[in-house]
């Protein structure tokens, strides 16, 4: 039986996505990455919940960048 590699974004969710991001990079570093407004002018995590989850593009750009760079993200196994 073939083993398929496992899908990073699995049993994640949103908000443990972007806190990853910020911890891994900061919001300065995230904002130039994704140049959104919600992690440009005054960053929170729920603000970023609230645009990102009406908003399917912006979602993508951020679920690529955790599938990009998830590897070299400290593990949070909580």
């Amino acid at each position: 039986m073939e083993q398929k590699p496992k899908d990073p974004l699995q049993g994640k969710t949103l908000e443990a996505i972007i806190n990853a991001l910020v911890a891994h990079f900061g919001w300065a570093e995230l904002g130039y990455r994704i140049r959104i407004n919600c992690f440009l002018e005054d960053p929170s995590v729920n603000s970023s919940l609230k645009f990102l989850r009406k908003t399917p593009w912006a979602r993508k750009k951020v679920e690529d960048l955790y599938v990009k760079y998830h590897k070299e993200m400290p593990t949070d196994k909580a």
